[in-house]
């Protein structure tokens, strides 16, 4: 039965292999998920995905295989009451109710009236229904079926939500953004940026030594807890942010990256500029022309050690990067070039993410000068982007 599921897994793009299905297989075996699809859908997740990028995927062919099982048996349209364990319909709906939604339910009589109810009309209704608001079915009003509204509902073989109020929900793909095609939110851009990092154990502050407190209260004979320092992210990140014109299209992305690099990295120190680097950057754009930084005094501040990321879309006149005097802001007595040339002499672990879709860097020729100038180190920002970046900074050069 679950074969052609495991096959079409594989045909996806899920790496998934022979011995994890086997592992589901004992799952089942073992008895974790009898009569609940929802502890079949983890159970089958944590047994075949082994990374969260294929998450998605998983979800998508979990949904076409096993696309009407909510129905729980019988032809398209027809529900056997016997089938369907309280139990089940409980753990399920106590998963997904809300505040909202158990308030909703209390208007029925309860969840317990809403189950007694769902039997009844199950065990009364002998075939398909559409629309109404009392038979189990498609397109009305009742609390039980499919593509209807009830705030109260029961859904029974839909293959997706509408109205985001049925007690139990099967298809959410939460996990839709971890492809590794899309662009991120913060939770999903700590999961690419966790890769560069690098634990030691360091200062004062201390946590729990668990393994350390069971060997010394067994030699021991009482309780003798340990503690050793907490271990911390060890790597330091400079970030140089490009920011005003056209990347104003990309605010919202570049602020979930930051946000996410700045829960991530102990050392952390972040600079902006406005289309290419050249001599001075800043640290506050409402202070920007007052509060300027030599570029040059960062070379020399921040060793060779640090990793250097450049955030911006590398979309400007190409006289901007070539060229003395070829800024829109300000004249550069040297061209941005020569500045990009000095960074990346400092900082060997350096590359730059854009947040422009990769299939339209050839049409920028400011994009190819600044992917020449980084050694072809430009990255889009997707997760499997960030993943090939966070590789290249982690390399020894």
């Amino acid at each position: 039965m679950f074969l052609p599921f495991f096959l079409d897994l594989k045909a996806a793009g899920v790496p998934t292999t022979l011995r994890e299905y086997l592992t589901l297989l004992e799952g089942l075996e073992a008895g974790i998920a009898d009569f609940d699809v929802e502890a079949f859908y983890f159970l089958a997740r944590a047994s075949l995905v082994k990374d969260e990028r294929h998450i998605d995927r998983f979800d998508q062919v979990f949904a076409r295989a096993f696309k009407g099982l909510e129905a729980v048996g019988g032809a398209a349209g027809e529900v056997a009451v016997t089938d369907i364990p309280e139990e089940w319909l409980r753990k399920l709906a106590e998963k997904h109710l809300t505040e909202e939604d158990k308030r909703l339910i209390e208007a029925l009589g309860g969840f317990d009236k809403l189950m007694e109810t769902l039997k009844k009309r199950l065990e009364e209704q002998k075939g398909r229904h559409e629309g109404g608001s009392k038979w189990i079915g498609t397109a009305g009003t009742s609390p039980f079926g499919a593509n209807g509204y009830n705030p109260e509902g029961v859904r029974i073989g839909q293959d997706a939500s509408r109205h985001r109020r049925a007690v139990k929900v099967w298809d959410r793909r939460e996990f839709r953004n971890f492809d590794d095609s899309v662009e991120l939110g913060t939770r999903n851009i700590k999961v690419a940026l966790k890769r560069l990092r690098r634990w030691v154990r360091e200062g004062a502050e201390e946590e729990l030594d668990l393994p350390g407190t069971i060997q010394s209260t067994a030699e021991h004979g009482y309780l003798d807890v340990k503690t050793r320092p907490e271990r911390r992210n060890a790597v330091k990140l400079l970030m140089f942010l490009d920011v005003g014109g056209s990347m104003d299209d990309h605010v919202r992305v570049v602020e979930e990256l930051f946000s996410a690099a700045n829960a991530e990295f102990r050392h952390l120190e972040w600079f902006y500029f406005h289309n290419c680097l050249y001599e001075r950057v800043w640290k506050d754009n409402r202070r920007r022309h007052d509060r300027m930084i030599a570029t040059a005094d960062l070379i020399h501040k921040y060793g060779r050690d640090w990793k250097v990321l450049f955030v911006g879309d590398a979309s400007m006149s190409p006289y901007e990067i070539a060229a003395a005097g070829g800024s829109v802001e300000h004249w550069n007595p040297e061209s941005g070039a020569t500045w990009l040339d000095r960074v990346t002499a400092q900082w060997p672990n350096a590359a730059w993410i854009n947040p422009v879709a990769e299939k339209h860097w050839g049409f920028t020729h400011s994009i190819k000068l600044v992917r020449g100038l980084f050694a072809e180190r430009m990255y889009p920002l997707t997760l499997s982007g960030l993943e090939r970046a966070t590789k290249e900074l982690s390399r020894k050069h």
